[in-house]
């Protein structure tokens, strides 16, 4: 029995329980199930210290576009993944990104709000739209096809 089945909000210790991701690429702080199966909003909250930072740019930090991207995956696959009967035993795997715009850079002292929706799913297919907002501004937004799949066991 899935133990996060009715749960709807998740700490960093909740969600490294079931997504498959590890320090330093886990980027996801908090999330909230508005939508059980259905939409939630993850929370990344970006500091100077984090990893990508200090290289992107030295005097100009910036959150390489392509994290926002991740953290869309990464929120998308919690989605789902709650939701199965045992999310230890399964994975998602994302194949394809469509219409991405990146509108505003993303900085150290930002929170990141990220807004994932399941738009379709078919058998393991599933179809979502993430938006990612500071301070209720859109800075980022995505949509992604994803599958699940069965988890390698170590």
């Amino acid at each position: 029995m899935n133990q996060f089945k009715n749960k709807v909000e998740f700490n960093i210790n909740d969600i490294i329980k079931v997504l498959p991701h590890r320090y330093p690429f886990i980027l996801i702080d908090r999330i909230k199930i508005t939508d059980p199966g259905k939409a939630l909003i993850a929370l990344k909250n970006l500091t100077i210290n984090e990893p990508f930072f200090q290289g992107h740019f030295p005097g100009q930090p910036v959150m390489p576009g392509v994290l926002s991207l991740e953290i869309m995956a990464q929120a998308g696959s919690f989605l789902m993944l709650s939701q199965v009967d045992d999310p230890l035993s399964m994975n998602m795997f994302f194949s394809a990104v469509d219409s991405a715009k990146f509108r505003r850079p993303i900085t150290p002292g930002d929170q990141l709000k990220v807004h994932m929706t399941l738009i379709k799913k078919k058998l393991n297919l599933c179809k979502f739209h993430g938006i990612c907002k500071v301070d209720d501004i859109v800075v980022a937004e995505a949509k992604f096809s994803a599958n699940l799949v069965d988890r390698v066991r170590e």
